[in-house]
Formats: C-alpha cells, structure tokens, sequence
C-alpha cells in the first residue's frame, strides 16, 4: 500500500489558485438553502472551504483532511468559521447526519474507492447530496509520460526501483457502479478534460502534482530532480487534468 504522502499546507495554500477554481465549480454544482449541515470532505488549505461557509450563513460546516499540516492551515484562515479536523475518510463517523458532503482534489489520494463511499453514505440522512470532483481515468497522462524516463535514470533510478503511484485515477461507469453498491440511491459521473497552465510550475509541480515523486528522493536530489522535470517539459507547462465528477443521492 503506498505510503502516505506528507503535505505542506503553507505551500499549497499559496500555489492551489488553479485547484480553487476548479473546486468553485464543483460547489456551483451544490444546491444550498444556507441552514445546511455540509462536509468539506479533505478541505485541504480551507480556500474551497470559505467559498461554502459563504453560502451557508444560517448553517455549518465541517472540514475534514488527513494532513496536519493542512488542517492547521485551513484553521488560520478559517478560525472558529467551520469545525475542522484531521479525520482519514476512509475512518470518517460523525455523530450527526449530514445534509451534504462537497469534495474537491481528495479522493483520487484514496485507494479503496468502495470503502470510501460506503463511509460517505454512512454520515449523510437519506435524500442528502455527494457533489464531487478529484482526478479521473486518463488525468496527467502526457505529463507523466514526460517524466517517467527520469525515474530510470541515475541518480533517480534506485529510489524508484520498487515505487508504486498512489493515485487511484478511476473511471466514471466504474465509479458510478461504485457508489450505488455503497448505497446511493442515484448517481451520475462524469469525466471532463480540465487543463491548466499553473502561475508557479516549478512549486505547484513539486508540492501537488508530482510531491509523491518528490517525497520518493533523499532531500540533497530534490531540487535537482526538480530541474531535470522543468527541463522535460519545456514551456509554457500545461497540466493535463481530467476531473472525475460525481453528482449522488444518499
């Protein structure tokens, strides 16, 4: 089982602009009356959480991240304007039925997408709503395919030797099937093609998209591993994300 990846909150909160915006479109997606009892479920930095507690003035919110180092970032923005915690979903009980779960870049993190939804049924009341967005079938394959020969190469090559992805980048009829098995009494998913040209490559690349593979080297290759990954990819960087998305009824 791939290790857990560890988070700079810091960072992430000062690169995640082309995250945020995709995670507003996710919550646009959310019918909300504003008395609402919602989820943030892996709320990372809190940008997408402050954009929800907005839209709840009558209601509450509870963000949830494994990484203790985005909860604490998520709780110097936020303050006492949502409940945040440092929960694994796949060990997610509340002791409240939720109205709505929101999750915006998570659970492609996750590998047990089956147990994943079944917690996340679990915690909403029958007719609560799932909208949701993380990486899909086919996300960054052209910009790992650029990046793969360096795994081979020295000095990078031992440290990647036995190396698993962590991602679970999974299909919209795989996850459909997925999330009614878990209980939902409806569901409807999506893959869209969402390219982005981050405004800070080289630190969005090594905090977000490629921090596993950081994380993976002794710290004195990183930062040369880093320029051998901007020198493969040439300019301008174009990510290619394919987002997954999940609309569901509990």
């Amino acid at each position: 089982m791939p290790a857990i990846r560890e988070w700079d909150g810091a960072s992430y909160d000062r690169i995640s602009g082309p995250m945020e915006a995709l995670g507003r479109d996710v919550l646009g997606r959310l019918d909300l009356a504003g008395e609402e009892t919602v989820l943030d479920a892996g709320c990372g930095s809190g940008r997408i959480t402050e954009a929800l507690i907005e839209r709840l003035p009558r209601g509450r919110v509870i963000a949830v991240d494994q990484s203790p180092s985005m909860v604490d970032a998520a709780r110097e923005r936020l303050g006492a304007a949502a409940d945040v915690r440092v929960v694994d979903l796949l060990e997610l009980d509340l002791d409240e039925l939720l109205d709505a779960i929101l999750s915006t870049a998570t659970f492609h993190w996750i590998a047990d997408h089956d147990r994943l939804f079944k917690r996340l049924r679990s915690a909403l009341r029958p007719g609560g709503r799932l909208v949701a967005q993380c990486g899909g079938e086919g996300n960054i394959t052209i910009l790992r395919g650029k990046v793969l020969p360096l795994l081979s190469q020295a000095p990078y090559a031992e440290h990647f030797r036995d190396w698993k992805p962590p991602w679970n980048y999974a299909g919209a009829d795989a996850t459909r099937k997925r999330l009614i098995a878990a209980g939902f009494t409806s569901a409807r998913c999506w893959l869209a093609p969402a390219p982005q040209e981050p405004g800070h490559p080289r630190e969005f690349l090594a905090t977000i998209v490629l921090g596993p593979h950081v994380q993976q080297l002794p710290e004195d290759l990183r930062e040369r591993f880093m320029d051998d990954v901007m020198g493969s990819l040439g300019e301008p960087v174009v990510v290619d994300y394919v987002r997954l998305n999940i609309d569901a009824v509990a």
